[in-house]
Formats: C-alpha cells, structure tokens, sequence
C-alpha cells in the first residue's frame, strides 16, 4: 500500500506530466485528442491519488479542496462522453497551480 507521501508524489508528477503539454495551449489542447486524452488521464491520476489519501488526512489538510478533485475524478471516469473540455481547461488554468503548490506545502509539512 503506498503512503500519504508517495500519494502526494503521484499528484505532483501528474501535475508536471499536464504542465507539460498545457504548455503548448488552449488552441492544442481543443484540437488535438491526444493532448485531451493525456491531460484527462492525468487528472483521473490526481483524483485517484487524492482519493487513496482517505478522509482522515483531508480533514487534517483542509486547504485542499479534496472532495471537488475526487468528484471530478469520478466525472471523467464514469461520464466520459459527457465531458465539458471547457472545464477541464478551467481546472488546468486555474486549479492545478493551487494544487501544486498545496500538494508542496503539504509535503514540506510532513517530512
């Protein structure tokens, strides 16, 4: 079974492997399936480490927003064809640097 810290590991190279590709832009990402496909793949990684993480060390980091990463987790998962690529950019602009720099907070904290 993996520890806290290596689920932490898991969403940070996660993290990087999206950045990696974000990198190339909206434009790419709307029109390239790869890149769609590997940046949601990478997401369904975060929530499932997240997930793996239990309850008991969300409520000990409540500065993460675990419930909504899990739950997106689940949507890309189980409603695949009803997939918004809108908010999967949003969550890559927009949440995944709040993630990681969480997720490193957390990993300095624990260590």
């Amino acid at each position: 079974m993996r520890d806290p810290r290596e689920r932490l590991m898991d969403i940070l190279e996660a993290v990087a492997a999206i950045e990696k590709y974000a990198a190339r832009g909206r434009e790419v990402f709307a029109r390239d399936e790869l890149v769609q496909t590997w940046i949601v793949h990478n997401l369904q990684i975060i929530g499932e480490a997240a997930a793996n993480l239990g309850i008991a060390f969300h409520d000990s980091h409540p500065s993460v927003p675990w419930a909504p990463i899990v739950a997106m987790r689940n949507i890309l998962v189980h409603e695949y064809f009803g997939i918004d690529a809108n908010e999967v950019w949003r969550a890559v602009e927009k949440d995944l640097p709040v993630l990681k720099k969480a997720i490193g907070e957390i990993l300095q904290e624990i260590n």
